[in-house]
This record gives C-alpha cells, sequence and structure tokens, in this order.
C-alpha cells in the first residue's frame, strides 16, 4: 500500500527512544524526511544516524526538553528553517512518573502539566498555521489506553492524557475543513523503557521482580503478551498517510484487546 508519505517531512517528539523512536523509524522507511528531538544529545544523535543510514532519508535533530516553552518554539523555528515545513506532527513527552494523590505535589502536577499538555499546545500551535495555509497536515498525538480506562498507580498520567484528548478532539473540528487530521494513539502495554522503568516501580512498592509486572501485564491482555513499538508504529504511519484523509478526532488504541469498553 502506498500511503503517499514520500517526501513529506515530520516531526517527531521523544524519538531518541521507546513508541517515538519506533514512529519516526516507520515514517521515515515511508519516506518522510524527519525532525527529532529529545532531551539527551548523546542517544539523539545516535537515533537519527541509525534512522538515516537505515531510510537514506534526510534526518536532523535538536535536543530538546519538551517541557520548556522556549525550548518547543526553538524546535518548531529549526524544523522550518530547515525544512520549509511539516507536513505531520506527532506530539510525544514520554508520559509524567508514577504515583498517586499522596506521592504527587503541586509541582509535580504543574512539572505534569508542561511535559504532557503544555508541550503539546505549543508544538500544534507552531506548526498549525503552516498545514493550514497548505490544507494538508497530520497531527497525531501519543496519549495512553488510560485515557479511556485509568490504570492504577499512574495519577498524573491519567489526568492529564484526558486533558490532551480534550484538546484534539476540539481542535480537530476547527481544523477539519483545512486539510489537516487531529488523531491521537493510545498504546497499551508495550515493551519500552516507559513500561521498564514502571515495572521496577511496582516491584519496588510491592516487592517481587519487574518480570512480575509483565506476567500480570500480559494476563490482561486478550493477546496474551505485551506489544511491540513497531505494531505502534504502523498505526502512527498510516494515520499519517493520505489514505486516513477522512479518519480525524479519533483516539485509536494499540492494546491487544486490554480495553474493555464497546467503543
Amino acid at each position: 500500500m502506498d500511503l503517499g508519505l514520500e517526501g513529506k517531512v515530520a516531526l517527531v517528539a521523544a524519538s531518541s527512544r521507546g513508541l517515538g523512536r519506533a514512529i519516526a523509524e516507520e515514517l521515515a522507511a515511508e519516506g518522510c524526511d524527519l525532525v527529532l528531538c529529545a532531551r539527551s544529545a548523546g542517544p539523539l544523535e545516535a537515533a537519527r544516524a541509525a534512522i538515516e543510514a537505515a531510510s537514506g532519508r534526510r534526518v536532523v535533530a535538536r535536543p530538546t526538553d519538551v517541557a520548556d516553552e522556549d525550548e518547543v518554539r526553538a524546535l518548531v523555528a529549526f524544523a522550518l528553517e530547515t525544512f520549509g515545513r511539516v507536513d505531520v506532527l506527532v506530539t510525544n513527552g514520554g508520559g509524567p512518573p508514577p504515583g498517586g494523590l499522596d506521592d504527587h505535589d503541586l509541582d509535580a502536577w504543574r512539572a505534569g502539566a508542561a511535559v504532557t499538555l503544555e508541550s503539546v499546545i505549543g508544538l500544534v500551535t507552531g506548526v498549525l498555521p503552516g498545514m493550514r495555509k497548505r490544507g494538508w497536515g497530520r497531527i497525531l498525538n501519543v496519549t495512553s489506553i488510560a485515557v479511556k480506562q485509568p490504570v492504577d498507580g499512574l495519577l498524573l498520567s491519567n489526568s492529564l492524557r484526558a486533558a490532551v484528548t480534550g484538546f484534539a478532539r476540539t481542535l480537530a473540528n476547527e481544523v477539519a475543513a483545512d486539510g489537516v487530521t487531529v488523531n491521537n494513539l493510545m498504546p497499551g502495554y508495550t515493551r519500552t523503557e516507559r513500561l521498564d522503568e514502571l515495572a521496577h516501580h511496582i516491584a519496588a512498592q510491592k516487592g517481587g521482580e519487574p518480570s512480575d509486572a509483565f506476567d500480570a501485564w500480559a494476563a490482561q491482555v486478550p493477546a496474551g503478551r505485551v506489544g511491540e513499538p513497531p505494531e505502534f508504529a504502523a498505526l502512527a504511519a498510516f494515520l499519517a498517510s493520505d489514505r486516513a484523509s477522512y479518519i480525524t478526532a479519533q483516539s485509536i488504541a494499540v492494546d491487544g484487546g486490554w480495553i474493555r469498553s464497546l467503543l
């Protein structure tokens, strides 16, 4: 299937590892040039070089803390200076730390909002005018299955990703007639560094080994296993494509059937 992504420019946030990197790899394989960002320069450059070598596409990178408003503005400016446009935006912040109400003070809530919600607003605000002017654009937000079915121990993530969903759902109606789609991708339990960190957090709280958490998650999933990043990235590439031009305002799970709701 030709996804029509050859020569498009994609900006993928938090793309040195995990789901962000998997999405970047998939988009490059489909013919996109890329702008990558992450906080750590070393892993970011390694990802950039590897993706460029594997795909033959032009891949540039800028170290960025998406929780910092000024750095987000600089990232967007860098992308526009380098390529002249951004056709596909993938927002992704890695997620706030686990814990319940007693584990987070107001500063933690503010920090979580900066990385999870405000970063999305800043990135979208920066690239959307060009998308609307050209009459084509794709905005993809990496959220979580917790938006539809909250996950115990992830109070910050459950709350703030729901806010991203409300923002995206409302924005989608505003820009649909301009040829811009806005969709959310909800990863289930997927084998990433983030899930490793959560497994270690659970083991520290409840005892046992991190592998016990993985076994428990797999037991909850009808597919009988946790997901792999390329499985998630495949959906991102399709939603970014010409083929998905009539799909907008949706939150779509890649979770092996974990969410139990009908819709």
